[in-house]
C-alpha cells in the first residue's frame, strides 16, 4: 500500500514541508492543523502517517527533509510528464485531450530553426502534399539556412500496375521515377529537402526486399514526434493513429546519430535523378 505522504500533490508536500521546517507545525500535530495544509480527504491519512513517524523517532526537521525529497521527486516527475504529450489522429474521435497529429506536425514545422529530419513510409501527392508541406516549402525557400531531409520508402510512391507494385523495372530507373514524382508531385516548393531510401525496398527478389516503415519528425535535436501515421490527408487526418510527442535533445540526437550511422553505411542511399 502507498505511504499517504506519497499521495499527496506537489503543492500539499511543499506547504507541509515548509510548516514542519519552520516550526509552524510542531508536535503534538492536531487534525484541524494540517487542515489548512493538505486536502481534507487526506487529513486523517496524513496526521496518522506524521504520528507514525514521531513514535518512530523522527522529529518535525527529519519529517521535513523527507516531505522536501518527496515534493522535488513529484515536481521532477511532473517537468518529465510535461516533456511528453500524446499525439493522436483523428481530433473527432479522441477522448483523452490528447494532441492533433496534423496540429503537432505544421507546430513542429514552424518551430524549426536549424534542421528538420522526417521519416515516412507514405506521401501525399499534388494538393494534399501541399496542404501538408506547403508552409514548410516556403520556408525553405526564404531561409536557405533551414535543412530538411526526408527518409522515405520508395516502394510504396511509384506507379502501380493494378494492385501489385511494378518490380521489374530497373532500380536506377525506378529512383529517377521517384525523383521526378519529388519535383512534380510531392514537394510544393523550389528548393527541395535531400531525400533518401532504402536500396532494400528496390530489390526484385521478395526474400530480400524490405521497407522503410518508421514514421518520425526530429525538429533541432530536441523534438521528436514518434506515430503510426504517415505524411498523407488519410493518416493524419482520418485514420485512428497514435504517437508521443517528447521533448528531449538526448533521444532526438540518439536517433538522429541512428539515421546519419545507416546513411553513412550505405543502409540508406541518396535520391538522384
Amino acid at each position: 500500500m502507498s505511504h499517504p505522504l506519497r499521495a499527496l500533490g506537489r503543492s500539499a508536500l511543499t506547504s507541509l514541508a515548509d510548516a514542519l521546517g519552520s516550526g509552524r507545525l510542531r508536535p503534538p500535530i492536531t487534525r484541524s492543523a494540517l487542515v489548512a495544509l493538505v486536502p481534507d480527504a487526506q487529513v486523517d491519512a496524513v496526521l496518522a502517517a506524521l504520528h507514525a513517524l514521531e513514535r518512530e523517532g523522527m522529529t518535525p526537521r527529519h519529517i521535513a527533509h523527507v516531505v522536501e525529497i518527496l515534493a522535488e521527486e513529484r515536481a521532477a516527475g511532473q517537468r518529465m510528464s510535461d516533456r511528453v504529450q500524446l499525439v493522436w489522429s483523428p481530433p473527432d474521435l479522441d477522448r483523452i485531450d490528447a494532441r492533433d497529429t496534423a496540429v503537432v506536425v505544421q507546430e513542429l514545422f514552424r518551430q524549426a530553426r536549424s534542421s528538420i529530419l522526417i521519416s515516412t513510409f507514405a506521401l501525399d501527392e499534388r494538393k494534399r502534399a501541399h496542404t501538408l508541406f506547403g508552409e514548410l516549402a516556403a520556408r525553405m525557400d526564404a531561409e536557405p539556412q533551414l535543412s530538411v531531409r526526408v527518409f522515405a520508402n520508395i516502394h510504396s510512391q511509384l506507379p502501380r500496375r493494378g494492385r501489385t507494385a511494378d518490380t521489374t523495372a530497373d532500380p536506377a530507373q525506378r529512383v529517377r521515377e521517384f525523383a521526378r514524382q519529388i519535383r512534380d508531385a510531392f514537394w510544393p516548393g523550389t528548393r527541395l529537402p535531400d531525400f533518401y531510401y532504402d536500396p532494400r525496398s528496390l530489390d526484385p527478389d521478395p526474400k530480400r526486399r524490405a521497407v522503410l516503415h518508421a514514421k518520425a519528425v526530429i525538429i533541432d535535436a530536441r523534438y521528436t514526434l514518434l506515430t503510426s501515421a504517415n505524411f498523407t490527408e488519410a493518416a493524419q487526418q482520418r485514420n485512428i493513429e497514435a504517437g508521443v510527442l517528447l521533448d528531449d535533445p538526448r533521444l532526438a540526437t540518439r536517433l538522429t546519430q541512428q539515421f546519419n550511422q545507416l546513411l553513412e553505411a550505405g543502409h540508406f542511399a541518396a535520391v538522384t535523378g
